[in-house]
């Protein structure tokens, strides 16, 4: 009897120890991946060493989504010093993670890359062929946070291009979020660059092993100055942050994705930090991907725009810019 009631007790206590156990698996996968240990302070910041200036055009490739897009490349081209060339592959509102797995975890793999300057990008990060290497996170970014490992596979990305070509230059694309935002679209700019962007992904990916260092491209940051100048009225013929963002095909206000006004200011904060020159005196007249012709700042909105562009990115720590 002794032995009998002893086995069921035993049966019994491993059953509590599967369910705990379970139980923790639970709350673990429920609470998403753990985050990487943060880089020492002192040590990030002797990271950020500035680099040197490129001497001709570099060769960029751009991994992400729709706040990427076609035609702010395509503008960031016509812009940029003779030689430059880029590719992509993008997704809708796709993660580091979804790209990391392969297209068939990327939305929207077939629409958004059916187009000329798509190149696979296991494909070209292999190649070695790239001096440049812009990422991107999607947003809601809090999510992608705790939910898709932004750290994680950050650092993945940093160091599968780095083990290949150790000179290539890497930056994670800092965007935005939607203009209808609870917490308010430019409050969460400020609060979320340094916290966010810079705490828990940068720093927390460059923590891991052979990363090597990830420089910023401050898109969010830029964008909110433009805006907010445009409110004060300094912008003539753009009056509000709206201006900046598209118009949905039903006539609503895209809540995110940016209006031809928008992606050229997001080219001229690419060409800045990509290049380390002031953009004052660009051409304000491009056109979009697919080759027709895009609505422009008037030259004294676009020569205040440049200048808000030069002023953000020369003070950004991260931009690899000589302070």
């Amino acid at each position: 009897m002794n032995r009998r009631f002893s086995l069921i007790g035993g049966i019994a206590a491993i059953g509590v120890m599967m369910a705990g156990a379970g139980l923790v698996w639970r709350r673990r996968k429920s609470e998403g991946p753990t985050p990487l240990p943060k880089m020492q302070s002192d040590a990030f910041d002797v990271a950020h060493v500035p680099l040197p200036p490129p001497a001709d055009g570099l060769n960029v490739y751009f991994l992400g989504h729709s706040l990427i897009g076609r035609d702010m490349p395509a503008m960031l081209a016509q812009l940029a010093p003779e030689g430059h060339g880029y590719a992509s592959q993008l997704g809708w509102g796709a993660t580091l993670r979804s790209h990391w797995m392969g297209p068939d975890e990327v939305a929207g793999f077939a629409q958004e890359n059916a187009h000329p300057a798509h190149r696979p990008v296991q494909e070209a990060i292999e190649s070695g062929e790239y001096d440049a290497v812009v990422l991107t996170e999607m947003v809601e970014l809090r999510h992608a946070i705790r939910w898709h490992g932004s750290s994680q596979y950050l650092a993945r990305w940093a160091r599968r291009v780095h083990q290949v070509r150790p000179e290539t230059r890497l930056y994670l694309y800092e965007t935005w979020h939607q203009l209808d935002d609870e917490a308010g679209w430019l409050e969460r700019i400020d609060q979320d660059s340094d916290a966010l962007w810079k705490e828990e992904l940068i720093r927390r990916a460059m923590g891991a092993e052979d990363v090597g260092v990830i420089y910023r491209i401050a898109g969010g940051p830029v964008l909110a100055a433009v805006a907010r100048a445009a409110e004060r009225g300094e912008l003539p013929g753009v009056e509000r942050r709206e201006d900046l963002f598209a118009i949905a095909p039903d006539g609503s206000q895209d809540q995110i994705h940016l209006s031809d006004l928008g992606n050229y200011v997001i080219a001229l904060v690419h060409y800045a930090v990509l290049y380390h020159r002031d953009p004052t005196g660009l051409a304000t007249n491009v056109l979009r991907a697919d080759g027709s012709a895009a609505e422009a700042f008037t030259p004294e909105a676009a020569a205040r725009v440049q200048a808000l562009v030069w002023d953000v990115v020369a003070r950004d720590p991260l931009s690899g810019l000589r302070p």
